[in-house]
């Protein structure tokens, strides 16, 4: 039986014996065994960043990711790993800034601002680095103040050079008007006997972490940011007594931490002209008459992008513009980590439903469809799977489609669109509205043109985005189906598809060669075949022009995997394995629509169709939709 009583006192008393409370003296012995703990802002979370570890990722060493990158090297940060998908690029500059803040560079003095449409993942981001520091450790504060600043700031100027040697580090900063009082009226300027305590970063508590929402414009007070004078004081003490001031504002709050701004420039500017000097000139105003106060924390900021853009056009904010490190929050456009930000929205929900294979990936390749920008060289499904990493060539030709040329026609992709959210409200309407605990592709494309009508946007947008659903999702959904019929139905697809591949593979080694390939059985030596190559070639539209191209491209392109050290297999060359499986689907087309269809079954018949059934449930069909999905197979796929 669990004791919860005796859970909570030995956790409190653990957390009571670990955290320090001493005099600065003995902070300063503590500095001397460990000078690391002293940090600014930046530089702390870009170390709490790197803790958990960064992956580098030389892309040339995975196909798919030099197809998508080319040959940059890519950086995944663990700590983000888990949670975002689709945006590593993005995460690698938001990594950059604090690098190079952490060093103390220019960007140290700079708001983090990070841009991009709804639901892009701008929060979710901003709050990941929050959380950073809500679980990072304590940090040693003067007992008291209300900035929870940095002890050494209690060194005297002229003392500051020898410590700064013995220690090893560069101390920035001033006493706040508030301690400098107690140090002076308290301790009688006895430094060495001022109260140093550890404390830690909450959201909750305002501790590190200050938050600045939208302020109504008719009703904006710099107290929000800066704090304010306490007017019951005011009888008591002079108007530049430091007893006389509340330094609750969020940068007050947010000093040694982060002040974040949520929809920054929907605010006017003259409220937010404190963080001019607060990145340039680190220091802050305080209320009523006292002196600037040093002010050390990151300032984060996100907005959409017509607010960005309105602020922007206007020169009188040159000013605030040129203290912006602004980044780019795209959505995803990768059809596969699409999916997986589905996958773990899913993972945190309640929702106990089976899902059917393939229906994230429509609900996906639909989402990423919204967002690409129309290009003349391909069509949009094209581009989507040329995103997504996959080998695509022209038809009828052996010249592939080249990714950046695609980027560089479409600079501002990934901006508009519709919003994850948008996807998975309808996934949940799915779920929710499934008697049978189950959803499938069909009824949630369904569910997605229900929610297209009834979204507020232009008729001409509706009638682009049910297209999309209507004709492409839910036609390269049919392909998709048919080849997991097929693949379901013939035994020993994988098998057959490896023979087709061998032989093809032989037969264009040895025109390209110029050589004879030798009959197995006979041992007599023939041409290669061209008619069985042409029946392979054919299924991708690759005209007797191209063919000789292709087969070349083809035997080079495993040669360079052998070489490599890798395996060759149907599917390492994506246009080969897309063409043997087209063959193979059209030779057993006439078969499925017969066991898909038959009423009656004889017995042969029945023990064919429930080896179909099986091996379709082995790939992740429950019987529910088995049945629903052969059914629509049934009447869809094979018609007469």
């Amino acid at each position: 039986m669990v004791d919860f009583s005796k859970l909570i006192l030995e956790d409190r008393k653990e957390r009571r014996k670990d955290r320090f409370k001493g005099t600065f003296l003995e902070y300063l012995d503590i500095l001397k065994e460990d000078p690391s703990i002293y940090k600014l802002a930046h530089e702390r979370i870009y170390d709490l960043l790197m803790e958990p570890g960064v992956e580098h990722i030389k892309t040339e060493e995975d196909a798919r990711l030099m197809r998508i990158y080319g040959k940059e090297v890519l950086k995944r940060y663990e700590y983000f790993k888990k949670d975002f998908f689709g945006i590593d690029q993005t995460i690698m500059k938001i990594a950059r800034y604090f690098c190079s803040a952490a060093m103390k560079g220019e960007e140290s003095r700079q708001v983090l601002y990070l841009v991009g449409p709804v639901g892009a993942g701008k929060s979710s981001l901003i709050d990941a680095i929050k959380r950073l520091l809500e679980n990072s450790p304590a940090i040693y504060t003067l007992e008291g103040c209300p900035m929870r600043e940095e002890p050494l700031h209690l060194l005297p100027k002229h003392l500051r050079g020898q410590v700064e040697e013995l220690l090893g580090i560069k101390i920035e900063g001033d006493l706040c008007p508030v301690c400098k009082y107690r140090l002076l009226h308290e301790f009688n300027g006895e430094y060495e006997r001022f109260p140093v305590v550890q404390t830690d970063f909450s959201i909750r508590s305002r501790k590190g972490i200050g938050v600045v929402p939208p302020v109504d414009p008719n009703n904006q007070d710099t107290s929000i940011l800066v704090g304010s004078v306490d007017i019951s004081k005011m009888d008591l003490y002079p108007e530049d007594d430091p007893r006389v001031l509340s330094l609750n504002g969020a940068f007050n709050v947010g000093n040694r931490g982060i002040v974040e701004f949520i929809e920054v420039f929907k605010n006017d500017v003259e409220y937010l002209h404190t963080m001019i000097t607060a990145t340039q000139e680190k220091n802050i105003p305080s209320p009523g008459k006292n002196a600037m106060i040093y002010f050390d924390g990151v300032i984060l900021a996100h907005s959409n992008e017509a607010e960005w853009n309105k602020f922007k056009a206007d020169h009188t904010n040159e000013a605030i513009l040129d203290r912006i490190v602004k980044i780019e929050v795209p959505y995803c456009l990768e059809l596969n980590e699409e999916v997986k930000i589905y996958e773990k929205m899913l993972k945190h929900a309640n929702f106990q439903s089976h899902i059917a294979p393939h229906t994230l990936e429509m609900a996906a390749m639909f989402a990423i469809l919204t967002r690409l920008t129309p290009s003349a060289k391909v069509d949009p499904l094209t581009k989507l799977k040329i995103y997504n990493g996959e080998e695509i060539i022209e038809k009828g030709t052996t010249k592939r489609i080249d990714i950046l040329e695609l980027k560089d026609e479409a600079e501002r992709e990934g901006m508009s669109g519709v919003s994850t959210r948008f996807i998975f409200k309808a996934i949940d309407t799915a779920l929710s509205e499934s008697e049978c605990h189950c959803i499938n592709p069909i009824g949630l494309i369904d569910v997605l043109l229900r929610e297209v009508k009834e979204m507020t946007t232009s008729d001409e947008l509706k009638k682009k985005y049910l297209g999309f659903l209507q004709e492409t999702v839910k036609k390269e959904y049919h392909k998709i189906l048919e080849k997991e019929v097929t693949k379901a139905f013939i035994h020993g697809y994988k098998e057959q598809a490896e023979d087709l591949f061998n032989n093809y593979l032989d037969h264009a080694e040895a025109y390209a060669n110029k050589t004879k390939i030798k009959d197995p059985n006979t041992g007599e030596e023939l041409n290669p075949d061209e008619e069985f190559m042409r029946s392979i070639e054919e299924q991708l539209g690759i005209t007797q022009a191209g063919a000789k191209g292709f087969r070349q491209d083809v035997t080079a392109y495993m040669f360079s995997i052998v070489r490599n050290g890798g395996k060759v297999d149907y599917s390492s060359y994506e246009p080969l394995k897309e063409a043997i499986e087209k063959k193979l689907t059209a030779s057993v087309r006439e078969l499925s629509r017969i066991i898909t269809q038959s009423k009656v079954r004889d017995k042969e018949q029945n023990v064919k169709y429930d080896a179909m059934v099986e091996e379709m449930k082995a790939n992740g069909y429950c019987d529910h939709c088995c049945n629903v999905i052969l059914k629509y197979a049934a009447n869809n796929l094979w018609k007469d």
